[in-house]
């Protein structure tokens, strides 16, 4: 029963926002009593917390996979985008424009863990990309690194990126375009191109 609260409470959160969903919304939804929800979790922040958690758990084991795939550091990142997105379906709400205003010790510890899981990623990614020759070889790698993981955090900022005047999907893909053109040689720039233009003719 607790995983299955948990998992449904992730779905509406995730659906709706997470100051929006009340306890009595998911018991209602899962047909089960308020207090059963109480069995197991003492309050509303407490399984916010924990749903958290194991998103990002989720998130992280799909970023490795997909890290050891056979694509390139190009490839690579923008199916994580693809990934991450869909996985969060945030496209169409702002539940983490909710987390940070109404549940911002949750969502400064959300910023805080992720940190050193993207810089690892982007040190590596950005090594591959070099030796590819699709990534410039005279970037400071833990500087650009630093950059993106600072620039992943900054557009969750909603009051920088405010849902309503920012479409989530559209911020994501030109900070990637940005971070790309920015660490790409010709090669890589070309490459960048076709996807886009491949996305484009697909209505992506």
């Amino acid at each position: 029963m607790e995983n299955r609260i948990i998992n449904k409470s992730a779905e509406m959160f995730l659906k709706h926002g997470f100051k929006s969903v009340t306890m009595d919304d998911i018991a209602l939804e899962m047909g089960i009593s308020k207090k059963t929800i109480y069995k197991y979790f003492k309050n509303k922040k407490e399984l916010i917390k924990i749903v958290i958690t194991q998103l990002i758990e989720k998130i992280s084991y799909g970023i490795d996979f997909i890290f050891e795939m056979n694509l390139n550091p190009i490839d690579k990142l923008f199916t994580i985008k693809d990934f991450v997105t869909y996985y969060l379906k945030s496209e169409s709400s702002s539940p983490f424009y909710q987390l940070q205003k109404y549940y911002p010790v949750i969502f400064n510890s959300l910023i805080s863990n992720q940190f050193n899981k993207v810089d690892e990623y982007v040190i590596k990614n950005l090594k591959n990309g070099i030796e590819q020759g699709l990534f410039r070889n005279d970037i400071n790698l833990k500087l650009i690194s630093r950059f993106y993981a600072t620039g992943i955090n900054g557009i969750k900022n909603a009051e920088l990126f405010n849902p309503i005047q920012f479409n989530n999907l559209e911020v994501q893909k030109n900070f990637l375009e940005y971070h790309l053109r920015g660490v790409c040689t010709q090669q890589g720039i070309n490459y960048i191109e076709t996807i886009i233009k491949i996305k484009v003719n697909n209505n992506e």
